[in-house]
């Protein structure tokens, strides 16, 4: 196997593990889990993240019509009494948050009971749910690809280094357009159509995503300024490379 074809394979490989990583983990995905309740498991899936278009229908599978629930809510960051709503169905209980503006958020959590026991979803900690404006598809699917892209290209120069005649000029460049295009323009469009905020991070504000997008395009110009200069070009991409990828790790929408 030629050495460039390995190198794009571990790009990939590379970009997919951090995509699925993104996937799973930060403040805005779904909540899953399991609980006890008078010997029976019962799994949930939670959203921590909805549309402020429409109410929130909230599921659980029970398997069993002895079971009912409460759905209790209250404003996040307030010390409003919890509104309790008891949830509908048989095998399957329902119930509804109402949506909220954009950026609003509710606490919440549920309870469910059998006879005399009881049991609380989640048990540690009130799940924290944020709103946002719908996203057109033509804005999120461009940005999502343009962001992934920009990874594996960056971390295919990066892989450069190891190459004893590396050619960083051009990948390095197209590493700067398309994270350009993805996390600037298209994710200008992105906090705009779902925050009604163009741009959260610095020096306007703190918020983690805009920032992290920010440090890896710095990384990225001050990497192709020593790749135009050929002055420690390697050191240099492969330096901007880790940066991108230790950004893409810090969870998404923190």
């Amino acid at each position: 196997m030629k050495r460039t074809t390995l190198f794009w394979i571990l790009a990939i490989v590379i970009t997919l593990v951090s995509a699925f990583y993104q996937r799973v983990t930060g403040p805005t995905y779904e909540l899953s889990g399991k609980i006890i309740l008078d010997g029976k498991e019962i799994a949930y899936k939670l959203e921590r993240s909805h549309s402020s278009s429409s109410n929130y229908l909230i599921e659980i599978k029970t398997d069993g019509n002895s079971i009912h629930g409460k759905l209790y809510f209250r404003k996040f960051n307030t010390q409003n009494e919890f509104s309790e709503v008891n949830m509908t169905g048989g095998e399957i209980l329902r119930a509804e948050l109402p949506a909220q503006q954009r950026l609003e958020k509710l606490e919440y959590y549920i309870r469910l009971f059998k006879d005399q026991s009881s049991v609380q979803i989640p048990a540690e900690e009130n799940i924290i749910i944020r709103f946002k404006d719908d996203v057109p598809l033509v804005v999120l699917i461009p940005h999502i690809f343009a962001m992934f892209f920009a990874m594996l290209l960056s971390t295919r120069t990066g892989l450069e280094f190891f190459n004893k005649e590396p050619r960083f000029e051009k990948l390095g460049l197209w590493t700067i357009i398309v994270l350009f295009i993805g996390g600037f323009a298209l994710g200008f469009a992105m906090n705009g159509f779902a925050f009604g905020e163009m741009w959260g991070g610095w020096p306007f504000g703190n918020d983690v995503t805009d920032n992290k997008t920010q440090i890896a395009f710095i990384a990225w110009l001050i990497a192709f300024y020593f790749i135009k200069q050929k002055k420690n070009a390697k050191l240099a991409a492969l330096l901007a490379a880790i940066i991108m990828l230790a950004v893409y790790m810090i969870p998404h929408s923190v």
